[in-house]
């Protein structure tokens, strides 16, 4: 059942090719070992490789397999830091102080140019291929997914950012900061249109390959982040009518290597775990020989570098009925580990001693916790979990974020009721079962109080996954929070991270389109 999709990536030369001018004609010739756009991606088969290697820059270090992971936690106040082992770029981030030069956010915006360019690469080329329409019509639909993914992503951490819809085949061809609306009319368009001709599931040897249900939700995602809820509830709704997905009856099946693809699942990137620690460490996801793996598994183990733990206002989110509430939620079990719980099978207990860097605090009482999301201690030894990139596919999006994104529509448009109703599904999971709305904790009488029942839900649902990020963005445009989540935020300035110091030297055109180079505050 495992990873199919990426035993398929293969990575076209020309995929990787800069095209430039020289000054000096001597200079200026093809070289006959590479590919070119003139004479690739003239068949289908030709196309599904430049397509397969999107989903290679998708997978790579710079991105999904490192630091993208890295940058939408940071941003969010799920995490806490670790202890003294939090390398400086990323302690920037986490502490408000990100600089334009900063490294992990330059590595995700090279990544995500990245997959627009290769995903430009096969949409440019698709007039071109003709032997089989129903494959170029496929790659062109999961090309037209990924750029809009990737802009979406650039959109919600940068703001404004230049829009390239073909192949960048010169120097002259830069483009200045678009507006965040046309960034997002950009994303809706390629959404839309990848969801009426994706397929909406596979067979085993294309799992992983994105689906109409994947396009659907996203389009859910980008149409909320916009504020416009009547368009996210309606691409929401197909998902949850399309019958293919369901919450899992035990909620640790989202985060262990065993149960991958589940019911509940509807995107998730692809990895290896090779048997050899190998890890890409240039972050490209290019070449044949390259792992697929991940550094996640490293990154946050209890056992390993623990770079990033969760955070003290996350652990104390969860209901408890040491501070009143009917039920303890189970969630908060399978979710992280603290000392005195059991790993590698059961043969052993996580000790403080164990753990590296710093404790927490949760209902006054002072421990080591780590997370347990998508760690693979649970059947790994003290030795192996040491050092060990990981197999374990990530989960972007699963179903139960589709039916949190429905409630807060719902609430939204003023249907409490059935905002509700979506809330209590996911309470009603067998191995969650915690007492539907309203609870003491939890009145839900009126659109205020279902909110905030909204915003705990998908904490605790939720919480680690990537997702939180956002969902501070738009609250915080709504006013919903009374005292802001995250500390350091000044208004004006911390929305959105620096434009890459790099990008504003090297285009210029960036600022001559109505919105400055860089981003207020910076």
């Amino acid at each position: 059942m495992k990873k199919h999709i990426s035993n398929k990536i293969i990575i076209a030369a020309v995929m990787a090719a800069v095209f430039s001018t020289a000054c000096n004609k001597d200079l200026d010739k093809t070289n006959p070992s590479y590919a070119t756009l003139d004479k690739y991606f003239k068949n289908s088969v030709e196309m599904q490789k430049g397509t397969n290697a999107i989903y290679s820059s998708f997978h790579a270090g710079n991105l999904v397999g490192r630091e993208w992971f890295f940058v939408e936690d940071l941003r969010s106040d799920d995490v806490a830091s670790g202890g003294g082992q939090l390398e400086l770029p990323r302690a920037q981030m986490l502490n408000g102080a990100t600089t334009s030069d900063n490294s992990v956010m330059n590595s995700v915006w090279r990544g995500l140019y990245t997959v627009i360019h290769r995903a430009n690469t096969v949409i440019g080329s698709a007039p071109n291929v003709t032997d089989d329409d129903a494959v170029r019509d496929q790659c062109l639909a999961e090309a037209k997914f990924f750029r809009a993914w990737a802009y979406f992503e650039l959109v919600s951490l940068w703001g404004p950012v230049p829009v390239y819809t073909n192949v960048v085949s010169g120097p002259d061809q830069f483009q200045a900061r678009a507006t965040e609306d046309a960034v997002y009319t950009q994303i809706i368009k390629d959404l839309t249109e990848a969801a009426g001709v994706l397929k909406p599931s596979y067979g085993n040897a294309d799992l992983g390959r994105i689906t109409s249900g994947a396009a659907n939700a996203m389009l859910g995602r980008v149409n909320m982040q916009k504020g416009d809820y009547t368009a996210a509830k309606a691409a929401l709704l197909k998902v949850t009518g399309a019958g293919l997905y369901r919450l899992v009856d035990n909620y640790n099946d989202n985060f262990i290597e065993e149960t991958e693809f589940n019911a509940e699942s509807i995107w998730e990137a692809v990895y290896f775990d090779r048997g050899d620690n190998s890890f890409d460490w240039n972050g490209t996801g290019d070449g044949s020989g390259t792992a697929q793996s991940t550094i996640r598994n490293q990154e946050y183990c209890p056992l390993a570098w623990r770079n990033l733990i969760p955070s003290d206002k996350y652990l104390n989110e969860f209901e408890n009925t040491a501070s009143g509430a009917a039920k303890t939620d189970p969630r908060y079990h399978w979710s992280v580990y603290e000392t005195g719980d059991k790993f590698n099978n059961d043969a052993d207990v996580l000790t403080d001693a164990l753990q590296n860097g710093n404790a927490s605090t949760v209902r006054g009482v002072t421990k080591k916790i780590s997370w347990r999301k998508f760690m693979l201690i649970y059947k790994q030894s003290v030795s192996t979990a040491s050092y060990h990139p990981g197999g374990n596919n990530q989960r972007i999006i699963r179903y139960a974020e589709v039916l949190l994104m429905l409630a807060e529509c719902e609430n939204e448009l003023g249907n409490t009721g059935a905002a509700v109703g979506y809330l209590n599904q996911i309470r009603d999971r067998p191995s969650v079962m915690m007492p539907h709305y309203p609870t003491m904790q939890f009145p839900v009488g009126n659109k205020d109080q279902v909110t905030k029942a909204i915003m705990h839900e998908k904490m605790v649902e939720l919480g680690g996954e990537e997702v939180r990020n956002r969902d501070i963005l738009r609250w915080r445009k709504k006013g919903y929070f009374t005292t802001d989540p995250i500390s350091y935020f000044r208004a004006k300035r911390d929305e959105l991270l620096p434009i890459p110091q790099q990008e504003i030297d090297n285009n210029p055109k960036l600022g001559t389109g109505g919105v400055d180079a860089q981003n207020p505050g910076y």
